[in-house]
């Protein structure tokens, strides 16, 4: 899903080649001065009261791959970057940096007034620490491929290098230095991300559950966890040691965690939430339909797409026909129009088209293509009948339809009886990571606005390749273009990169993503990530 993703606005990419400069900090861009408008004065402190729909499943920032993690780890970390009010990308942990022409070299000031949650200085090697502590193999950090941009980072992972090999290192305790294994001209907006994060190692070191409890997480960021009652609830409250608390204006949020979208959409329009929908919680598809006829339907425009994934090493779904034959028989418009309801576009490939790959799509739906595929399948697999399949969904009413709508869609164009289940976000999450599905739902949100994102992660086995997707041409294009300076030469890499994987299919897009929400009006500066996910900096509560 998973991810959150969060990252850097269409206003700066799409490398964000008009920042930075070859050996000064010229056109740094730094944090805003704290807004003239002033916190409203009373004796009851501020609180925001939010939700969210499962249980974090860690805030460990070098760990986490979904989104609710995410959006709870960037209240108490801060990375070198993030954005302001307006989603652009400004600098945060770093005071300023500078890069070589060719971009394989970064240098990060660090900023002598950040503080970690216990008093502690956060210098540059805390962030060498995480970092090179996220590549451990042993850490099994879902995301460590974020870090393979840095020299050495790859070698290490896959145990062909040595730590000290990789090159991220703190020169001092206010200088970190990044080499990187090719020109990465986007590699300030991936600094914005949780597994560059840094972390507080005695913290780690001590006690391997850190992450599990809110007495023993220490983080940099711009809240505290005060509690932590599992699948219940969570209260943050401004940190005091943040190093911009003048732009925190909130004293204190409370989470609680509500499973059942109505029941949070019934508390939000009773006053007892302070905003109904995304990022906070999915709104159902009768919900959607009503707010959008009363005109106050909001739809943030975040690129991700949302799937059906295939574990391409159970049976039938090993055949790369009928993977074929469920995807090309899918009428995805009328999901949109009838699920949906939020006018996002069906999707044809993977990559979302605003990141420029490829607006017409790779294939098209053909039910007599489908069904003749079928047939092939399965007759390569041996099979008189069709096997029983279960697709698999994370609670939530739209993908409840959705899972509904195909089931339905399924039998009638190919003749097949599939069971639907459904589970828990951190039950089924742990599910598709682990390989326990035959096939069901994916969304994927943009880490970072480069095409790349979308594609790496099916580059090799482990990660967030969930479809345990392993093709040779496919890792070889992708190597490629890492190294390619040409932007049209690189972007006909991902091309044919994306091409095969649509041909291969171990996944069937079904639309890109929007996300549905309606806006409480007394909520001011709420930020939502411009690659999707919640940033509460400067929200505050107008009274």
């Amino acid at each position: 899903m998973n991810k959150w993703l969060l990252g850097i606005s269409t206003a700066v990419l799409f490398f964000s080649l008009s920042v930075g400069c070859s050996s000064k900090p010229a056109d740094n861009l730094q944090s805003p001065p704290a807004e003239t408008t002033a916190k409203p004065t009373t004796s009851e402190p501020m609180v925001l009261q939010w939700s969210i729909t499962g249980e974090p499943s860690t805030m460990d920032a070098g760990i986490a791959t979904d989104s609710t993690s995410m959006d709870m780890i960037n209240l108490t970390f801060e990375g070198l970057t993030s954005v302001d009010r307006q989603g652009q990308m400004i600098n945060a942990i770093a005071e300023s940096y500078t890069h070589t022409p060719d971009f394989t070299h970064f240098t990060f000031t660090i900023r002598k007034d950040a503080k970690w949650s216990n008093g502690d200085p956060v210098t540059a090697h805390d962030f060498e620490y995480a970092i090179k502590r996220n590549l451990d193999p042993k850490t099994a950090s879902g995301y460590a491929y974020q870090l393979f941009y840095i020299k050495g980072g790859e070698d290490f992972y896959s145990g062909k290098g040595k730590q000290e090999d990789v090159g991220v290192k703190a020169k001092d305790d206010y200088t970190l230095d990044f080499t990187l294994r090719s020109p990465t001209p986007f590699f300030r907006e991936l600094t914005s991300f949780t597994t560059y994060y840094p972390l507080h190692k005695k913290t780690i070191e001590s006690n391997p559950q850190w992450a599990a409890e809110a007495k023993t997480i220490v983080g940099n960021g711009p809240f505290v966890m005060d509690t932590w009652e599992h699948k219940s609830k969570l209260t943050f409250s401004k940190s005091p040691t943040y190093w911009d608390t003048a732009n925190v204006k909130l004293d204190q949020i409370h989470i609680v965690i509500i499973e059942d979208n109505n029941t949070a959409l019934s508390m939000f329009e009773n006053g007892d939430l302070d905003w109904g929908g995304y990022p906070s919680f999915g709104l159902s598809p009768d919900a959607v339909g009503q707010i959008k006829e009363e005109g106050k339907l909001l739809v943030a425009d975040n690129p991700g797409t949302k799937a059906v994934i295939f574990n391409t090493e159970k049976p039938p779904f090993t055949n790369k026909k009928i993977r074929q034959a469920f995807s090309y028989s899918i009428n995805r418009q009328q999901l949109v129009d009838n699920i949906l309801q939020t006018g996002v576009p069906p999707a044809y490939g993977w990559v979302p088209v605003s990141m420029g790959l490829n607006p017409d799509g790779y294939f098209k739906e053909d039910v007599a293509k489908a069904k003749q595929l079928l047939a092939e399948g399965m007759k390569e697999l041996g099979l008189t009948q069709f096997p029983k399949v279960t697709y698999y969904y994370d609670t939530g009413e739209t993908d409840k339809k959705l899972a509904q709508a195909l089931q339905g869609e399924w039998k009638k164009t190919l003749g097949v009886d599939i069971d639907i289940r459904t589970a828990e976000w951190k039950v089924f999450n742990e599910d598709v990571q682990n390989g326990k599905y035959d096939f069901g739902i994916w969304l994927w949100g943009a880490d970072f606005n480069d095409p790349i994102n979308f594609l790496e992660m099916y580059k090799d086995l482990g990660g967030n390749n969930v479809v345990r997707f392993d093709n040779k041409e496919y890792r070889d294009l992708l190597n490629k273009s890492y190294y390619e300076t040409d932007e049209q030469k690189r972007k006909q890499l991902m091309f044919d990169a994306e091409k095969i994987l649509m041909e291969e299919m171990p996944l069937a897009p079904l639309h890109f993503r929007g996300n549905a929400y309606v806006k409480n009006d007394k909520v001011k500066d709420f930020v939502i990530f411009p690659l999707g996910g919640s940033y509460f900096k400067y929200a505050y509560i107008e009274k």
